[in-house]
């Protein structure tokens, strides 16, 4: 999960969503987090036979866009179009129908964070929330990018600073090499991509590493590199992320894109030099709307692609979503709005033949994290996202079809699965 300014709160793990910032069902993700799991429970019994009995009620609902129209138009252009999930969400059934139909890839929203996998220092590894999340993707035929290996945050209210911060650094290996290992063991070629670090970097740090992280304070640097060797070496055929945010514009706080991706690319030359085997950036892609046309430097952003494109890396778009403040409180204002950056955004990055995948972080307004950790000062509800808390369609959904269906073509870095593929612009 991205942040929109490194200098904004540091929380444990993201939010979640809808018009008011609860579910259907009345819970927040960190309601989840705190032990209100209770809906989550079965939704590995609803798969069955590859068909969920979420998404055959699901189906009953008509959607006003014609389904699977953004995977299709993605992948006649050799794009993967995706979005994020987590089992909690998918317990609605209409929307894991929405997800299912629309995602030709899963994007691991919570279920492999250490709230689930680890929840305290004292416990065993619990892969039951993952085996869901992933059982549901195998069942839709979508790819599967598993988050995170290593991030400084997701863990929840069962760790403390000090059992992070106060570990010794073999204690500190043992602790993140052996539960990644597990992780990576566990889901071994059922994993298209694994974001092997999350929000590494940092222009304030060293040589481009972040340091304000417990990994790098107790490991130092090189818990980076090892966490890519560990990966491919345990699941060699996945595709390994580093996944990072910023790259677009300046932000609230005055953090310059340019710094950001200055840092990045000193991150990426070092491990590459140091044979590292970084297959892919993750450009996380949080937009703000506010004078987002003003803001977003077209010529210094395909640069900066072309850039990374060079060093031989693939580039996956992975948490797509727009921050609306600065916009009219008013739906229909700010949707056309929303929907001009979701445009102005993707006709540059798609242009770039080296993006190979565009992943929105949630499908609708029912589910986004922004709700709940950066509410709108006026009260109105956020709209970042595709299809509103009603799952309709809105016009960023129509900016996001057009964009996939005219990007240029490109060679396509997975195969699909899914029975109903035709051939790449066909």
């Amino acid at each position: 999960m991205g942040r929109y300014a490194e200098a904004g709160s540091r929380r444990l793990l993201g939010s979640s969503p809808g018009a008011s910032g609860r579910t259907a069902a009345g819970l927040t993700r960190r309601s989840v987090m705190l032990g209100a799991t209770g809906l989550v429970g079965g939704l590995a019994t609803q798969v069955l036979g590859g068909t969920s009995q979420a998404l055959a009620a699901g189906r009953r609902r008509r959607v006003r866009c014609t389904p699977g129209a953004l995977w299709r138009a993605a992948w006649k252009r050799g794009l993967v179009f995706g979005s994020s999930a987590a089992t909690w969400q998918l317990e609605d059934a209409e929307y894991a129908a929405l997800h299912a139909s629309e995602a030709a890839m899963l994007f691991t929203e919570d279920d492999l964070l250490w709230y689930r996998l680890k929840p305290t220092p004292e416990s065993d590894l619990d892969f039951s929330f993952g085996d869901q999340i992933v059982g549901f993707a195998e069942a839709n035929d979508q790819l599967v990018v598993g988050a995170h290996l290593v991030w400084d945050e997701g863990f929840g209210e069962g760790w403390t600073e000090e059992d992070l911060w106060g570990l010794s650094e073999q204690e500190a290996r043992d602790l993140l090499f052996g539960t990644a290992t597990a992780l990576v063991q566990h889901y071994r070629g059922r994993v298209a991509a694994w974001i092997a670090a999350n929000e590494v970097t940092s222009p304030e740090g060293v040589d481009g590493f972040r340091t304000d992280v417990p990994w790098y304070e107790t490991i130092g640097p090189s818990y980076v590199s090892e966490i890519f060797h560990l990966a491919h070496e345990h699941d060699p055929d996945a595709v390994l992320v580093l996944n990072e945010f910023g790259f677009e514009t300046v932000n609230e706080f005055g953090d310059r894109p340019e710094h950001r991706r200055r840092a990045t690319l000193q991150v990426i030359d070092t491990l590459l030099d140091e044979g590292v085997p970084v297959h892919a950036l993750g450009v996380q892609a949080h937009l703000l709307a506010d004078r987002f046309a003003q803001r977003f430097n077209t010529h210094t952003y395909r640069r900066f692609l072309a850039d990374v494109a060079a060093r031989g890396l693939h580039i996956l778009v992975t948490e797509l979503d727009v921050l609306d403040d600065g916009l009219s409180a008013d739906p229909t204002v700010r949707d056309q709005a929303v929907a001009d950056v979701y445009r102005r955004y993707l006709d540059v990055a798609l242009d770039e033949p080296a993006v190979k995948a565009v992943l929105t972080f949630g499908l609708s307004d029912r589910y986004t994290w922004l709700q709940e950790d950066f509410p709108r000062e006026d009260g109105a509800p956020r709209r970042p996202l595709p299809y509103d808390d009603q799952l309709k369609p809105k016009p960023a959904y129509d900016a996001l079809l057009t964009s996939l269906k005219n990007a240029v073509p490109r060679s396509p870095l997975w195969q699909l699965r899914r029975s109903t593929m035709t051939a790449r612009g066909g």
